[in-house]
C-alpha cells in the first residue's frame, strides 16, 4: 500500500520534479526533426501481429470510424483479434456491425489483394471483453477478450504482439493479472486521454504490479489525427469525408453515417504500424513521435485539496478520507466531479478512497455524496497544469518500457501535447486513405490475379 501523504497547500506531487541535469538518452529522441520522413512498416511490407480493444458504440463515433479505417488495410495486418470493452453502452454486435459492412466491399477489395481477411474470420477473432469499469484493485474477472489476449500471447509466433487500446485498460489489466508471463510478447498503444480518466483503478493497477510493460500512453498525441496539420479545402475534416469518403462502398457510408467529419482518435495507433518505425517510439511516425515516460503522476492524499493545491493533468489523484465517527457499517459515497461520478472504495482502514484522473489543464471542483456524515457535502477543488517542458529529461527507470507525448511547447498543437508530431503527416495519411477508399468503391480494374 503506497505511503499517504498529508500535503499542505501547495505543489503536489503529481508533479514532475525539474530536472537538474540533461538524460542523453531522452534529450537527443526529443531533438529529432520532424522533417524526418517516416520508414518501415506494415506498408513497407512487414507484418505485426494485432489485437485492437475498442469501446466501440459507447459515447463517440470515433471507433466506427477507426475501425473502418482499420479494416481497409486489413490485407497489411494480422489481425487476430477486436475485442468490445467499456465504457458505456459499446458491445461486440457493434463490430459485427462494421464487419457487416465490410462482407458488402470485400468482394471489390479482394481484387486489390488476396490477403484481405474474410468477413467470417473476422467474426471470428471478434470477442466480447469487459462491459463495466474496474474497482478499486483494477482487475474483477476474466472475460472472454481478457482471455484471447492470453490465448494469442502465448502463440508459437517469434513477433510481438500488438495490442491496440482504443478504450478503458480493463481488459489487458485482466490478461496481465490472469498471465502475468506475456507482459514480454506485448507491444501495447493505448489512446489514453479521456480514456483514461475513466480507467483510472486499472491504469494505476498496470503502473504499480507491470511497470516494465511496453506500452505507449498517448494521452494528448492521439489529437494530431483530427487537429493542426494542413486543413485547407480537400484537407479539411468535413471537406475529407464529403469528398473520399461518403458514397465509397458500404464501409464509406457507414463512416459518414457516424460523423459527417473525421474524428478517428483511435488510428494514430493504426498509423503507427502502418507507416514509421513500431519497434522504436523515439523515431517519427503516422502514430507520432513519443520520449520515455518520467515518473507517472500519482499522490495519495488524507484531505480535501483545494485550489492552491496544483497536479499534472491526465495525472491519478487518489483521496484517502477519513470516515470520522458515526460513520455506517456498510459506508458508501460518490465524488462527484465534471460529468463523473466516482464511486468511493472503503478499504477497511478508517478511509473512503476516490481516484480522479482530469484531462484538461484548468481548476476542477468536486464535491462528495453519501451516507457518511463527515464526508457527505464536502467539497474541494485542484488545480491542474500541463507538464513541464523538461519532464522528459528525467525518464523512470522503474518504467523503462513507458512511453508518452513529449511535452515540448513545439510540438503542441492547440494546446494538445505532441499532436505536431502526428499532424504533420496529414496529408500523407490521409491521401493514402483516399486511396484505400476508392477500394471498397469499384474493384481492381486490371482483369488479373489477386495478388
Amino acid at each position: 500500500m503506497a505511503r499517504i501523504l498529508s500535503i499542505g497547500i501547495g505543489i503536489l506531487a503529481l508533479i514532475a520534479p525539474a530536472a537538474t541535469g540533461i538524460c542523453a538518452e531522452a534529450g537527443g529522441s526529443r531533438e529529432q526533426s520532424l522533417e524526418s520522413a517516416p520508414k518501415g512498416g506494415a506498408l513497407a511490407g512487414r507484418r505485426y501481429r494485432v489485437i485492437v480493444s475498442t469501446d466501440i458504440g459507447g459515447t463517440d463515433p470515433d471507433d466506427f470510424q477507426s475501425m473502418v479505417h482499420l479494416l481497409v488495410y486489413a490485407d497489411v495486418l494480422d489481425i487476430e483479434g477486436l475485442i468490445s470493452s467499456p465504457f458505456d453502452r459499446g458491445r461486440k454486435e457493434d463490430i459485427l456491425r462494421v464487419i457487416d459492412c465490410y462482407e458488402k466491399d470485400y468482394a471489390n477489395l479482394r481484387t486489390y489483394s488476396d490477403r484481405y481477411p474474410k468477413p467470417d474470420a473476422l467474426r471470428a477473432v471478434t470477442k466480447k471483453g469487459e462491459i463495466d469499469r474496474a474497482p478499486y484493485a483494477g482487475v474483477r474477472r476474466s472475460t472472454e477478450g481478457s482471455r484471447w489476449i492470453v490465448k494469442c500471447a502465448r502463440r508459437d509466433d517469434p513477433r510481438p504482439l500488438h495490442v491496440l487500446v482504443w478504450g478503458l485498460l480493463e481488459d489487458l489489466a485482466q490478461a496481465l493479472h490472469d498471465a502475468p508471463d506475456i507482459l514480454p510478447r506485448l507491444r501495447v498503444y493505448w489512446i489514453g486521454g479521456p480514456n483514461k480518466k475513466w480507467s483510472p483503478d486499472a491504469y494505476q493497477y498496470i503502473v504499480e504490479n507491470h511497470p516494465k510493460l511496453w506500452i505507449i500512453e498517448s494521452n494528448a498525441t492521439y489529437r494530431g489525427w483530427f487537429v493542426g496539420g494542413d486543413q485547407s479545402g480537400r484537407w479539411g475534416n468535413r471537406a475529407f469525408v464529403s469528398r473520399h469518403i461518403a458514397g465509397k462502398g458500404a464501409l464509406g457510408d457507414f463512416f459518414a453515417s457516424k460523423k459527417a467529419d473525421i474524428k478517428m482518435g483511435d488510428t494514430p495507433s493504426v498509423g503507427w504500424l502502418l507507416n514509421g518505425a513500431p519497434d522504436d517510439p523515439s523515431k517519427p511516425g503516422w502514430g507520432g513521435r513519443f520520449v520515455r515516460a518520467w515518473r507517472r503522476p500519482y499522490s495519495l492524499v488524507n484531505r480535501l485539496t483545494t485550489k492552491a493545491d496544483r497536479m499534472e493533468v491526465f495525472g491519478v489523484l487518489e483521496l484517502a478520507l477519513p470516515l470520522g465517527d458515526g460513520a455506517p457499517e456498510t459506508p458508501e459515497a460518490q465524488l462527484l466531479v465534471e460529468n463523473q461520478s466516482l464511486p468511493g472504495h472503503a478499504p477497511g482502514d478508517g478511509t473512503m478512497r476516490f481516484r480522479f484522473c482530469p484531462k484538461s489543464a484548468r481548476p476542477h471542483r468536486y464535491k462528495i455524496r453519501g451516507n457518511v456524515p463527515a464526508l457527505n457535502r464536502k467539497t474541494g477543488a485542484i488545480t491542474v497544469v500541463t507538464p513541464r517542458p523538461d519532464a522528459a529529461l528525467r525518464p523512470s527507470s522503474r518504467l523503462p518500457n513507458w512511453w508518452t507525448d513529449d511535452p515540448s511547447p513545439k510540438f503542441a498543437d492547440k494546446g494538445h501535447t505532441g499532436a505536431k508530431t502526428v499532424s504533420r503527416w496529414r496529408q500523407e495519411f490521409l491521401s493514402d486513405f483516399a486511396e484505400r477508399m476508392r477500394r471498397c468503391e469499384s474493384a481492381h480494374s486490371l482483369t488479373r490475379r489477386p495478388h
